[in-house]
C-alpha cells in the first residue's frame, strides 16, 4: 500500500454492536457511510481502499486510562454498576450502560489505533476511523456517550513516535477529554471549534483555557454562538485553524469531524449545512499533512452519513465529481432524506441572527489573537 492511499479503517464485528435503542448515539452510521462509498465507487477502488483492525487491548488502554476504570468499565458491561462506578460517570442519562459498552468502545480505539500505525508506517495519507470519535472520555471517567477516547489514544501514539501532532475538533461538542490529556503537555497542540459552553454541554471549552505549565498556549478553544451559520464558521476556522498549522507546524493532524455542526441536528444549536464540511476537507487536503480523520457527533442519521461521504470524496480530491452532488443523493441513500444530492442547499441567514452572531464571533477571535501565543506569532 502506498503512502498516497487513503484508507477506511473498518471493523465489520462492530455492526453487531449497539448502544441501547433510545440512546441518540448511532454506532450504525460508520456501516451506512461505507455502504454508501462502495456504492458510489468510491471505496475498494485504487488508492481508495479498506482495512480491517483489531479491538485495543488492555496495556494499549492503560496509556491513558487509569486501571481501575477500566476494571469499572469491564464489571458495568457485564451487569454490575456499583457505586463507584456512578461515580466515574456510568449510569447517567448520556452514559447508559449497556452490554455492548465495552466491545464498541474497544473496537473504537483498536481501529483509532491502526489508523494511526498506518500514518507511522508510510502506508496511508488519509486514514479514516468512523468507529470513534469519543473526545468526552477522561482517564478515570466517562461522558457524553464516551467511555474510551480513541482520539487520544491516537494522539499519544503518534506523539509517543516523535510526531508533532495537531488535534482539530470539529464537533459541536467541546473536546474536554483530549484537552484533559493534554493539557500540560506541547507535543500535542489540541485546537477545537464548539458551540460555547454558554449553552451547550460539558459547559467549557472557552478562550482562557490555554494549558498549563509545558501546554500552556499549546490548548485553544474556539466556542461558536449557538446558530453559527457557514459563513460565520468558516470565517472562525480560517481565522485561528490555518495560522496555527503554519506557526506550529505539526507532522500530523487528528481530526475529529463530528456532523453535530449540521443544521436540526436535536442536541445542538449550531446551523451549518454540508458545503462547510467540504471547505474544510478541501483545505485539510492541501496542507499535504498526513491525516487521521475521527467520527464523532451526529445525531441526524442520514445527514451525518451524507456530510462523512462527502469528506471522504473530497480528501480523495473527488470534489469536482457533477454526477455525485447533482442528483444521485437520495438513490446512493436509499432515502426520500434529501433528493438533490449529498451536498446540501444554502439555508439563509435572517439579519438578526447574523448580527449576533458577527458580533459575538468578532469578540472572540479578537481575545484568542491577543492571547493566544501561536497566533500572536502568526
Amino acid at each position: 500500500m502506498s503512502e498516497s492511499a487513503q484508507v477506511l479503517v473498518y471493523a465489520p464485528e462492530t455492526e453487531n454492536l449497539r448502544y441501547p435503542p433510545d440512546c441518540p448515539f448511532k454506532t450504525e452510521r460508520a456501516t451506512a457511510t461505507r455502504r454508501q462509498l462502495l456504492g458510489a465507487g468510491l471505496l475498494g477502488t485504487g488508492e481508495l481502499r479498506e482495512e480491517p483492525c483489531r479491538p485495543a487491548s488492555r496495556a494499549e488502554l492503560e496509556r491513558l486510562h487509569t486501571p481501575r476504570y477500566l476494571d469499572l468499565l469491564q464489571a458495568a458491561a457485564a451487569g454490575e454498576l456499583t457505586p463507584e462506578g456512578i461515580h466515574a460517570g456510568l449510569g447517567a442519562p448520556d452514559t447508559p450502560v449497556f452490554r455492548d459498552l465495552w466491545d464498541y468502545a474497544c473496537w473504537a480505539c483498536g481501529a483509532a489505533l491502526h489508523a494511526a500505525d498506518l500514518l507511522l508506517q508510510g502506508r496511508a495519507r488519509v486514514a479514516f476511523n468512523l468507529h470513534g470519535g469519543f473526545h468526552h472520555a477522561h482517564a478515570d471517567r466517562a461522558g457524553g456517550f464516551c467511555y474510551l477516547n480513541d482520539v487520544a489514544l491516537a494522539c499519544e501514539r503518534l506523539a509517543a513516535a516523535g510526531r508533532r501532532v495537531m488535534y482539530l475538533d470539529l464537533d459541536a461538542h467541546h473536546g474536554d477529554g483530549v484537552q484533559a490529556f493534554f493539557y500540560a503537555r506541547n507535543d500535542v497542540l489540541t485546537v477545537s471549534l464548539h458551540e460555547s459552553g454558554k449553552t451547550l454541554f460539558p459547559w467549557g471549552g472557552f478562550e482562557h483555557e490555554l494549558g498549563e505549565g509545558p501546554g500552556h498556549g499549546y490548548n485553544v478553544n474556539v466556542p461558536l454562538p449557538a446558530q453559527t451559520y457557514d459563513e460565520a464558521y468558516l470565517r472562525a476556522y480560517r481565522t485561528v485553524v490555518p495560522p496555527l498549522i503554519e506557526a506550529y507546524r505539526p507532522d500530523v493532524l487528528v481530526v475529529e469531524l463530528g456532523m453535530d455542526i449540521l443544521a436540526g441536528d436535536p442536541l445542538t444549536h449550531l446551523q451549518t449545512t454540508n458545503n462547510v464540511v467540504v471547505e474544510i476537507a478541501r483545505h485539510l487536503r492541501q496542507t499535504g499533512l498526513p491525516l487521521l480523520v475521527s467520527g464523532g457527533g451526529g445525531y441526524q442519521f442520514e445527514p451525518t452519513v451524507r456530510g462523512w461521504a462527502l469528506a471522504w470524496r473530497t480528501l480523495a480530491g473527488r470534489d469536482d465529481e457533477d454526477a455525485l452532488s447533482m442528483g444521485l443523493g437520495g438513490a446512493l441513500m436509499s432515502t426520500l432524506d434529501w433528493a438533490g444530492g449529498w451536498r446540501d442547499p444554502e439555508r439563509p441567514v435572517p439579519a438578526e441572527v447574523r448580527e449576533r452572531v458577527e458580533s459575538e464571533l468578532a469578540k472572540t477571535l479578537a481575545t484568542l489573537r491577543e492571547i493566544v501565543p501561536l497566533l500572536r506569532r502568526h
